[in-house]
């Protein structure tokens, strides 16, 4: 649990699910993303995360100075990856922060692969 405001009638905590789930979306809505895929790469590639269990692709870690946000992602063919990159990492930030107003220390983009994207 993280605790983003307290006053002398409570505190106002989320959980690591919630945490985990925004920084998903947050990094699902970056263009040239093809997907999320899980931290560990034993189901497969091909195995990209549907909406429901978009948490598996984050990892989220508590540090004195903020949060560390660990996505891992499939990027398009032909895109340039530190873009897409630069992109998922302001995103995620900027969500995380402003909505949640949690503090964020860093966001860590994987790319564990490559795929060409239909629709281009």
């Amino acid at each position: 649990m993280y605790k983003i405001a307290s006053n002398e009638l409570g505190e106002i905590t989320v959980s690591r699910e919630l945490v985990e789930t925004l920084a998903g979306l947050a990094t699902l809505d970056c263009y040239g993303l093809v997907g999320m895929v899980p931290q560990n790469l034993t189901s497969g590639i091909t195995n990209l995360l549907g909406i429901d269990s978009i948490r598996k692709g984050v990892a989220v870690s508590n540090t004195d100075q903020g949060l560390v946000i660990d996505v891992n992602v499939i990027v398009g063919y032909g895109l340039k990856i530190p873009e897409v990159a630069h992109s998922v990492i302001h995103k995620v930030t900027y969500v995380l922060e402003k909505n949640a107003e949690l503090p964020v220390a860093s966001v860590n983009v994987n790319v564990k692969g490559v795929k060409v994207l239909k629709d281009m």
